[in-house]
């Protein structure tokens, strides 16, 4: 007889092994061809994202030079946009050092068993990398090339969960790891430009031409 109550079966998937649970368990169930979906695309739709940010890149450097009028600006956020990218990384890889959460697929009980190897003792779970680096090269494309977001947002937000799909990741590493990729790009590319800005865009310094003086003596 199961004497666990609606209300505690509720409880206990609102946790964060709760929430694992129900994920590794819904993967568990799914078609052998989505296991390898998920393997295979979390890395591949990874490669895709910072191939896109670095095409975005490129074309706002190209469309905005730096001798136009407020190029600088221009060619400064995708600089920044890239380099941002880096920097949430090195932050999400101090993140992981300093809460040294255990990987869910050796620190839950009871849990499906992950559908890739779950990684080594060390190798920490909050946050997740894969988010930090898919939101975050989403978030540039949004900002540099709009017209490419449909599909860089929906193919970061598929790799985000694909990591707790696999097992390797609980639910909140990959929102955290999401927030901040996405945060420390958007703020590199919309607020660290602004002190260039009026340097690209300030017209130039005109150029006053000293009038010749008249050397015709005056008459006597």
């Amino acid at each position: 007889m199961n004497d666990e109550s609606p209300a505690s079966t509720e409880s206990a998937a609102s946790t964060p092994d709760g929430l694992y649970r129900e994920v590794t368990d819904f993967a568990e169930d799914s078609p052998t061809w989505a296991h390898t979906l998920a393997e295979y695309g979390t890395e591949g739709s990874l490669l895709l994202l910072i191939a896109l940010l670095a095409w975005a890149c490129w074309r706002a450097a190209r469309q905005h030079g730096l001798r136009e009028a407020g190029g600088v600006r221009g060619g400064t956020s995708a600089l920044l946009a890239l380099g941002a990218l880096a920097v949430a990384y090195g932050l999400s890889e101090l993140t992981k050092v300093l809460v040294a959460e255990e990987r869910p697929c050796r620190a839950v009980p009871g849990a499906a068993p992950s559908l890739v190897p779950c990684p080594g003792s060390g190798d920490w779970s909050f946050p997740s990398n894969h988010a930090t680096l898919a939101l975050g090269a989403a978030t540039g494309v949004l900002l540099l090339w709009r017209a490419m977001a449909w599909l860089a947002l929906p193919v970061a937000l598929l790799t985000a969960v694909s990591r707790v799909f696999l097992g390797v990741h609980y639910p909140h590493d990959v929102l955290a790891g999401g927030v901040l990729g996405a945060g420390v790009v958007a703020l590199a590319v919309r607020l660290l430009p602004r002190p260039w800005a009026p340097l690209g865009s300030r017209s130039p310094i005109p150029v006053v031409r000293a009038e010749p003086r008249d050397q015709t003596s005056p008459d006597s």
